[in-house]
Order: structure tokens, then C-alpha cells, then sequence
């Protein structure tokens, strides 16, 4: 394996070398995720492939081609390309109020014909590769400054506002997360993070009157779902009875009562992780949980072999990306936080969500292939 780089940094390894270089057991394992969450959409369509498990069988195999493309580019390529692809992302999040197509009540999605998107998820990934992107220019000792910390903080705070305007509280919080924990990462000192989190604090009560009524509902029921059990808090009311139901081993598969009598809400997107613990039991949960912890070892693990700042951030912030899904996801559920609709990884359905997650593991898997390379200081050029 050392041969493979035995020629520098300087020269392009072909197609050949890549294949060798690519992380093929964690591409196994998300495949293993995906696997798990077609079953479940196959159990919770009564035992039928439609309409959502062949849907996301293709999702995913389109996926896996973008994931493939990306993995064996140039990294040099996004390193130029990552401030151009988030004023894109940037434009067409703020598109949505204007041209959006409304679903639900909300207007989150932008449409082409018969399909839809939305921008937010694809500045998921620009946000990463953005801020990366920032902290490969700035000088090491520079990032104590506080004028360092303006670029960063307007690059998640923007697109966190045009968020919260479409309204999509969850995905501001997930920019928040991932960009927040990206700067800790670069090195950014614990001091500013503290004054954040008094700053939080202190604006608490400012945030609540500026919150919309659906949303301090969600607050209210998450603190005591009993209020309104048939209203506001029956989501969350029937999850909990969904999973306890399903004690150590489960119901079985395509067993779950709650589920398959149509009980719970959601079930085949935000509230899957419920479906499946019903059917499969804390055993089952358990062993979920422990496949998304082992995908997030294998990302730190490739992160911290990269020699350039830049690689190891987007792998960095791609990890960040999948803990805040899993974690919010699986809270919500199980009513550690309140209701905020975000998906669980790779198993719940839906074509945007799926796709994001798979061009960042292609971008992991980028990073991991191209872990020997180091950038010129031309290649750097200025802040933008």
C-alpha cells in the first residue's frame, strides 16, 4: 500500500490506484444502513415494494453512482469549487419564499416539473465544504482572532436565517451543529464557545416570542405530551407506545400493530426509527445504533489520516452531518427533544435526504483516497 504513494503528493493517482485507496468495508456498511431501511419500508407498505422501498432502492443506486463520481475526483477541484457551490446553494435557499412549492404548510422545496428539492440539504454539503474550505487558507496562528470568527459565523448564520424563514427550525439547528462543531475542530477556542452558550441563554426568551404558534406547541408537548394526547402530543404519545411495545426482541417483522395498523404517524420517514424498534425490539435499535457508531468510527478514522486541513474537515463536517441526523432523529422519537421533522440517515424515505448523505460519504471517501495530498499556497489564493 505505500507504494501507492510512494510518488508525492504532486502526482494524480488514476483510476486504478483510487479503486485500490477507496474505504471498501465502510462502503459496505452503509450499504448494510440502506439495506435495513429498505426492509423497513418494505414492512411498513405491508409487505410490498410499493410505494416507497423501489423508490428508494433507485434513490440509492443513483446515490451510489454520485457517491462513486465524487469519491474519485480531484480534491482540488471542490477545494476551488466550494465557495461557488455555496452562494449556489445560498441563491436557491433564498428562491424558496419566492418560487418554493408549498407542502404541509410549509414552503421548503423548489420544483422542476414533477420533481422537487430541497436547497437546504444541498447546503448541507456546501457548508461543509465552505468552511473547510476557509480554515485551509487561514494561517493556524490566526484562528485565535476574532476577526476570524466573522467569515465562519456568516457562512452558518445566513442560510440558518433563510431556514428558519421558510420555517425549517430543525435544519437551522443542524447548521448550527455542523458549523459550530466544524470550527471547534479547526481549533477555534473553547472561550468563544462558552460565550455563545451564555449568549443562547440570554436570547432564550427573545427566540420563544419570535417562534411560530405550530412550533412553541411542539416545545409545550415535548415538555408534557399528556396536554393535548389527541392533538399536538399524539405523535410523539404513539412512538413511545410504539417502542415500549416492542420490549427486548420485538414483535417481529411486519408485526408491528402501532405501525401497520396505521397508529403511527410518519412511519415510513421521520418516525421509522419507531417502526423498527417495534419490529425488532431494543436488540434490534441497539444493533442500528451501533451500525451508524461504527460508520462515524470509520469517518474519524479517515479524517485524521489526511494531511490537509481541508480533507480532514469535509470528513470532519460529513460525520458531524450524520451524528446530528441520527442523534436528533432518534431524540425526537423517543421525546428527549422536541419534534423538529428530521430524517433518520439512510433508512428513512425520501429522494433529498438519501442523495445528501451519499455525495458526503462520497466526499469522505474523496478525502480518504486523496489523504497523501497537500495544497500549494497558489492553490489557495485569497479568502475568496
Amino acid at each position: 500500500m505505500k507504494m501507492l504513494f510512494a510518488q508525492g503528493p504532486a502526482v494524480r493517482l488514476d483510476l486504478a490506484k483510487k479503486l485500490l485507496l477507496l474505504n471498501w468495508p465502510f462502503l459496505a456498511l452503509i450499504t448494510a444502513i440502506v439495506l435495513i431501511g429498505i426492509a423497513a419500508l418494505y414492512s411498513v407498505a405491508g409487505g410490498s415494494f410499493d410505494p416507497w422501498a423501489s423508490r428508494q432502492v433507485m434513490r440509492y443506486c443513483v446515490g451510489l453512482a454520485l457517491l462513486f463520481a465524487i469519491a474519485f475526483s480531484d480534491i482540488r477541484w471542490w477545494l476551488q469549487g466550494a465557495y461557488p457551490l455555496f452562494i449556489l446553494a445560498l441563491l436557491l435557499m433564498a428562491l424558496v419564499p419566492l418560487i418554493g412549492v408549498e407542502s404541509g404548510g410549509a414552503r421548503r422545496w423548489l420544483g422542476f416539473g414533477e420533481l422537487s428539492f430541497q436547497p437546504s440539504e444541498m447546503m448541507k454539503i456546501a457548508l461543509v465544504l465552505a468552511i473547510a474550505r476557509y480554515y485551509q487558507w487561514l494561517p493556524p496562528e490566526k484562528i485565535w482572532r476574532p476577526d476570524a470568527l466573522i467569515p465562519p459565523l456568516l457562512m452558518i448564520g445566513v442560510p440558518a436565517l433563510l431556514a428558519l424563514t421558510q420555517p425549517d427550525l430543525g435544519t437551522a439547528a443542524l447548521f448550527a451543529i455542523i458549523g459550530g462543531g466544524m470550527m471547534f475542530l479547526a481549533g477555534v477556542s473553547w472561550f468563544y464557545f462558552a460565550g455563545a452558550i451564555v449568549a443562547v441563554v440570554v436570547a432564550l426568551p427573545h427566540a420563544w416570542e419570535m417562534l411560530h404558534d405550530y412550533q412553541k406547541q411542539r416545545v409545550l408537548t415535548f415538555i408534557d405530551p399528556e396536554t393535548d394526547p389527541l392533538g399536538a402530543g399524539y405523535h410523539i404519545l404513539q412512538s413511545k407506545i410504539a417502542i415500549g411495545s416492542g420490549g427486548f426482541s420485538g414483535k417481529g417483522f411486519m408485526h408491528g400493530t402501532q405501525a401497520q395498523l396505521n397508529f403511527l404517524p410518519e412511519k415510513h420517514t421521520d418516525f421509522i426509527f419507531t417502526m423498527f424498534s417495534e419490529e425488532m425490539g431494543f436488540v434490534g435499535a441497539v444493533i442500528l445504533l451501533a451500525l451508524y457508531l461504527l460508520a462515524l468510527v470509520f469517518i474519524t478514522f479517515m479524517a485524521l489520516r489526511c494531511r490537509s486541513m481541508f480533507a480532514k474537515l469535509v470528513a470532519g463536517g460529513i460525520g458531524l452531518t450524520l451524528f446530528a441526523y441520527v442523534f436528533i432523529n432518534v431524540a425526537m422519537v423517543t421525546g428527549l427533544v422536541p419534534v423538529v421533522g428530521v430524517p433518520l440517515p439512510l433508512v428513512s424515505y425520501g429522494g433529498t435526504s438519501m442523495l445528501t448523505m451519499m455525495i458526503g460519504f462520497g466526499f469522505v471517501l474523496n478525502a480518504h483516497v486523496n489523504r497523501r495530498v497537500t495544497f500549494r499556497q497558489s492553490e489557495l489564493g485569497g479568502l475568496w
